[in-house]
């Protein structure tokens, strides 16, 4: 274990858990080639995941989980990102929502009940499919295009969601959609295999390739009434979302990567101009510094505020700028320490024979990731000047 992660695993408990994110970090590293090149989510990785438990971790103890806390599950995917930022990523939205479902009452004990039982016994993997071609990110407040139409007892939807993340290998998919009769933006469960839905294979983007958010399409699809298991309150102020970390958690862990792969180069690496390996030169010393230093700003910062939102539930309500906060401040720093990791290793961090630029891609997209970055700023500076000096 790198010592990077020492000073964050606090317990037995945590040890044993981070153990699983480890091996299969290991696992995932050795099919990056495979999901860069076809663009999808490996079929092996998701295999691996289930056959784990990993995908069941979120789940409340009564219900065959480890209930994890989201300190915990930063932990995890931090580790589980070392290995491979498109797995960790991709998963870490299906650990999320399992959490949020646990921890809310989004939905009805009975629904609950049933998609859990389906993630321990069967090793489901449920994903949002919310973000449309014409509204973007839905933390941006557009209405779905996509439209839920009552016919009797059922529900008739259509329309097209993209960056569905895991889209051809997901069991479930939790289907956001204005609905009609009632004049609100609603959520629909929606098993996989129902008829008129299908997984266009679209997705085809520089970075986080393996994630295979490809678009869902919904064309007259029939739901029974009862599988509308959310429906928004409009009045109702949105509750700040503690496991939306795995965001930059997942980036950290890419940086962690670049980092450890060009201290291992730097080491190694001595051309015949120099009597040391680069390592020893100065300028590469204040690079392999200023890595660590940008990652122990995040990371303190990141495992600071989960601790927080763990240990006390109760100034959950208040959190929301820290998380967010949190998101920015992660993900830009990790854009650094790759570029950096980039800067030690030359021109060779561009070939395809190292890992350097496919980090330095996929660290990208963190940047792309809700929440935005002016969202973020705009938020801490609204709180300043409603609360005053």
């Amino acid at each position: 274990m790198s010592d990077l992660f020492q000073p964050f695993i606090k317990n037995k408990r945590q040890q044993n858990l981070f153990t699983i994110a480890e091996t299969l970090a290991v696992k995932v590293k050795g099919r990056v080639a495979d999901g860069e090149k076809h663009a999808t989510f490996s079929l092996d990785n998701l295999h691996d995941l289930k056959t784990e438990g990993y995908v069941s971790l979120t789940l409340p103890k009564a219900h065959g989980g480890e209930a994890l806390s989201l300190y915990e599950l930063l932990l995890l995917q931090e580790k589980l990102a070392e290995g491979d930022g498109a797995t960790s990523l991709s998963i870490g939205w299906h650990m999320g929502i399992v959490m949020e479902l646990s921890e809310q009452t989004l939905w009805s004990p009975d629904k609950f009940s049933m998609i859990a039982k389906e993630i321990n016994e069967n090793k489901a993997v449920i994903n949002r499919a919310a973000t449309e071609p014409a509204t973007g990110s839905p933390t941006r407040g557009g209405i779905p295009e996509t439209r839920a139409v009552r016919d009797g007892n059922h529900y008739i939807l259509n329309g097209r969601k993209t960056f569905t993340t895991m889209a051809s290998v997901l069991d479930y998919y939790i289907v956001t959609a204005y609905v009609e009769d009632i004049d609100t933006v609603g959520s629909f469960l929606i098993k996989k295999g129902t008829e008129g839905i299908r997984v266009e294979h679209t997705w085809d983007t520089l970075g986080m390739r393996g994630t295979g958010s490809d678009d869902l399409v919904l064309e007259n699809v029939s739901l029974s009434d009862d599988l509308l298991v959310e429906v928004n309150n409009r009045n109702s102020k949105p509750s700040p979302k503690g496991w939306l970390l795995h965001i930059p958690a997942c980036y950290l862990g890419i940086a962690i990567a670049a980092r450890n792969d060009a201290i291992n180069f730097a080491k190694n690496f001595q051309p015949n101009s120099l009597k040391t390996p680069i390592s020893e030169v100065a300028h590469i010393k204040q690079k392999i510094g200023e890595m660590d230093l940008k990652l122990m700003q995040a990371r303190y910062f990141m495992y600071a505020i989960a601790e927080k939102w763990d240990q006390y539930p109760e100034k959950r309500d208040s959190l929301g700028p820290e998380l967010a906060a949190v998101k920015t401040t992660a993900t830009n720093l990790a854009n650094e320490v790759v570029d950096l990791a980039m800067r030690i290793v030359g021109g060779r961090g561009l070939s395809k024979k190292f890992s350097f630029e496919q980090y330095y891609r996929d660290v990208r997209a963190g940047l792309h990731n809700p929440p935005m970055d002016d969202m973020v700023i705009n938020l801490l500076a609204g709180r300043a000047l409603q609360e005053g000096p």
